[in-house]
Order: C-alpha cells, then structure tokens, then sequence
C-alpha cells in the first residue's frame, strides 16, 4: 500500500525536506536525516506504509530488524558512537520508520533524549553523500 501523503511512500520532494537517499535494504530505505547534529544519524523506513511494528508478519518484523541491526552495525563501524539511540514515533506521520541516533560522549545531548529536530547543524549535499557512500560501502562490504 501506498500514501500519497506520505514522504515516505512518496519519496521525492517530501522525503527530501528532512532526508537524504542513501540506499535501498531489503524490507527498508536509508536516509541520513539532514539536521547532523548527532553525526551519522539516519533513518530506517520500512518500504509499505504500515504504522505500527504489529502489522507485521513475524518474518517481516525479523527481516526489518536485520535491516536496522545492519545500519546499526554499520554507523558503529563507521563513526565511533558510544551508544546508538533507536526511536519509533509517528504520531502525525504514521508510517513505520526507526531513527538511529549515534550518541557521543561529552558531546550534544549526551546523557538525555534527542530531539527530533535541534536544528543546529544541517549537513551539505556534498557533506552527505560523503557520508552516504561511506555507508554503502561499510553495508555492501
């Protein structure tokens, strides 16, 4: 099933206000969310518009989980963070989807929630797709 009011279903100019493509998993799309406050901080979406995890088979919840463990695995390779935080909101866009938020010792946040938005530090293009082929590649390796 699709949305046409969903920036996830849709893709394109929606997803492209917060997000960034970075590739297509098996049950999911990556995106980097665009406001880098915590660096390598992304985006699992899982690929139909369901919101809620118990729309899913048991099988399609596993597979999700593995596209997210992959990212997981891949931002810590990548980046060093000391904890990932993982979260699952969608009051108002209902459509499954985890944020994966690499935490830093000492640094923003640390210690407390993150927010959904800080808007204090918005990565260039250049910046990252930088960051988008360091992740595919740590993915695909």
């Amino acid at each position: 099933m699709i949305d046409q009011n969903c920036a996830y279903c849709m893709k394109g100019e929606l997803v492209e206000k917060f997000g960034y493509f970075v590739m297509e998993l098996p049950t999911s799309n990556l995106y980097l969310f665009k406001e880098q406050s915590h660096k390598g901080r992304v985006i699992v979406a899982y690929k139909k518009h369901v919101s809620e995890i118990t729309a899913l088979t048991d099988d399609e919840r596993d597979a999700f989980f593995k596209d997210i463990s992959t990212v997981s695995n891949a931002i810590h390779n990548l980046f060093k963070p000391n904890k990932v935080n993982y979260g699952a909101y969608g009051d108002t866009g209902c459509h499954l989807h985890f944020h994966l938020v690499p935490k830093y010792k000492n640094e923003f946040e640390w210690g407390g929630v993150f927010q959904m938005d800080p808007k204090q530090k918005y990565a260039s293009n250049e910046e990252l797709e930088q960051m988008a082929s360091l992740l595919r590649n740590e993915i695909n390796k």
